[in-house]
C-alpha cells in the first residue's frame, strides 16, 4: 500500500475549504484563515479552495482572485493547495489556470466546460480544452467528473486524455459506480493516471479504494475522520480502515445528503472556529432540525472541528 503524501504523486485527503462570509455575506477574511488553519490542523493532506463546496458559484471574480491570493499566501506552502479554475470558456479557464499556478498552487481541478442544462461539447472539444490548458501551465490537472457537469467521460476517453495531453494525470470520480469507474479507468490509463481520486463526501470510499483511489476529496468539516479509514488502509490494514469507515458513515452520509457544503460552516460555527456559517442568495439556510441532527451525530464521533477552536 502507498502512504499518503504531499508530494506527487499526491495521495491522501484533499479536502474542499468552505468560503466563509459574514451574515451579511461579505466574505470574512480572518475566519476564513481560521478554518484554512483548523484543516490543516486536522491532517488534511491538502485543501482545495472555489470548488463548488466552497460555494464558488456565488462569488464574483474579484473574490474568487481574493479568496486564492489570501488562501495561498496564508498556506505558506504548508500543504499542497489545489485550486478549482472550472469555466465554459477554454480561454478564462487558462487564464485562471495561469493565475492559480503563478500564485502557488500545486494543482488545478477543471470540470469539462459545461453551462446550464443543455450546453455541452463533444469529445474532440474535450481532448482540445484540456491540451489548452496543459500548454499553459506546468502543474497537474485534476479532470473533475461530476454528476453537475452532466457531460459524459467513459473511462476510455479520460484515459485517452491522460495519455495524450501531458499534464491531465489527476481525476476525481464522483459518479455513480464511481469504483467501477476508477478500476476501469486505471485498467486502460495505466501509468498515465497518477492520482485516481474519490469525490462525493468519501460516501463510496472503501468501494473506491479497493477499486484503486489514492486520494480522496472530501468536505472540510472532518479530514480527521477520513484520515482514520485512509491511514490504515495505505498501512495494509483493511480491516482497521473498514471499522473507521462503519464509525465515521452515518456523518459523511449526513453530508452527502443532508448538509451538504452547509456541512463544514455549521461544524466550525459550533466549534467556535468561525463567526457565521452563513451562505449567499439564493441558498437557504440549513433548518434547525437538520443542522441539531448534524451536531448530534458529530458529538458522538468528538471530531477537532468541534474542539480546535474553544
Amino acid at each position: 500500500m502507498n502512504a499518503l503524501s504531499a508530494s506527487r504523486p499526491y495521495r491522501g485527503v484533499f479536502p474542499v475549504a468552505p468560503t466563509i462570509f459574514f451574515e451579511d455575506g461579505r466574505p470574512d477574511l480572518e475566519g476564513q484563515k481560521r478554518a484554512i488553519d483548523f484543516m490543516i490542523d486536522a491532517g488534511s493532506t491538502g485543501i482545495c479552495i472555489l470548488a463548488n463546496f466552497s460555494e464558488q458559484f456565488v462569488l464574483s471574480d474579484a473574490e474568487r482572485d481574493e479568496q486564492m491570493r489570501l488562501v495561498l499566501e496564508h498556506v505558506a506552502g504548508r500543504v499542497p493547495v489545489i485550486v478549482t479554475t472550472s469555466h465554459f470558456s477554454t480561454d478564462l479557464c487558462v487564464e485562471r489556470s495561469k493565475a492559480a499556478e503563478a500564485m502557488g498552487a500545486a494543482m488545478i481541478m477543471v470540470m469539462p466546460p459545461y453551462h446550464g442544462a443543455t450546453f455541452r461539447v463533444g469529445e474532440g472539444q474535450i481532448m482540445a480544452f484540456f491540451r489548452a490548458l496543459s500548454d499553459a501551465v506546468s502543474i497537474p490537472i485534476m479532470i473533475q467528473d461530476a454528476p453537475v457537469a452532466g457531460t459524459p467521460l467513459p473511462p476510455a476517453l479520460l484515459a485517452k486524455i491522460a495519455k495524450e495531453v501531458e499534464n491531465v494525470s489527476y481525476f476525481k470520480v464522483e459518479t455513480a459506480g464511481a469504483a467501477s469507474k476508477i478500476r476501469e479507468l486505471i485498467a486502460i490509463g495505466g501509468t498515465a493516471i497518477e492520482g485516481p481520486w474519490d469525490g462525493e463526501e468519501a460516501i463510496t470510499l472503501m468501494a473506491d479504494l479497493d477499486a484503486g483511489a489514492t486520494g480522496s476529496m472530501t468536505g472540510g468539516g472532518f479530514p480527521d475522520g477520513i484520515r482514520e479509514i485512509l491511514d490504515p488502509f495505505f498501512a495494509g490494514d483493511r480491516a482497521g480502515a473498514m471499522a473507521a469507515y462503519a464509525k465515521w458513515l452515518p456523518l459523511i452520509n449526513y453530508e452527502n445528503r443532508q448538509t451538504s457544503f452547509q456541512t463544514a460552516k455549521i461544524l466550525m460555527k459550533e466549534g467556535g472556529i468561525i463567526g457565521s456559517e452563513a451562505v449567499r442568495r439564493p441558498i437557504l439556510s440549513a433548518h434547525p432540525d437538520t443542522r441539531a441532527g448534524l451536531i448530534e451525530i458529530a458529538r458522538s464521533l468528538d471530531p477537532l472541528v468541534l474542539r480546535w477552536g474553544k
